[in-house]
């Protein structure tokens, strides 16, 4: 059953590189911010009807919600937006990796913390050993 979870997110990884190409192209048309902002909106309105007919949680608890977990819509848009600017300049590949190295590192830092909420996971040999093969390609694509 979990392969269908590994499946997903594989497929979201591919959607990320789809939109971080096409929102790099549309930031040369209209302007990088201006994508930026375009690809928010559009969201926003896409999935303001979605959560209208199936949203089961409350809106109205926003605010109740502990500060920090509400960061995530602003770090969601500085991921996009630095996407936005340096995928003409280096390419979607580089950037993808670069993104899943930051990814890689940053979650084994939260999870060997069991910072946000996270489970403690320890750091290991062979998750360093991964992350470090991870920046070897990046610097091999390159």
């Amino acid at each position: 059953m979990k392969f269908i979870y590994y499946l997903l997110a594989l497929l979201a990884g591919i959607a990320l590189s789809i939109e971080g190409a096409i929102y790099g192209e549309l930031g040369n048309s209209i302007g990088k911010l201006e994508s930026s902002f375009y690809n928010f909106f559009a969201g926003t309105i896409i999935i303001g009807i979605i959560t209208l007919f199936f949203g089961k949680g409350s809106l109205g608890y926003t605010f109740k919600a502990p500060k920090w977990t509400l960061l995530g819509g602003l770090l969601g848009s500085i991921y996009l937006t630095i996407l936005i600017i340096s995928i003409p300049l280096v390419g979607v590949g580089l950037a993808m990796i670069s993104v899943i190295i930051g990814q890689m590192i940053a979650s084994m830092v939260i999870e060997h913390k069991g910072w946000l909420g996270s489970p403690r996971v320890a750091i290991n040999k062979d998750k360093l050993i991964a992350s470090g093969l991870m920046v070897i390609a990046l610097f091999l694509i390159f």
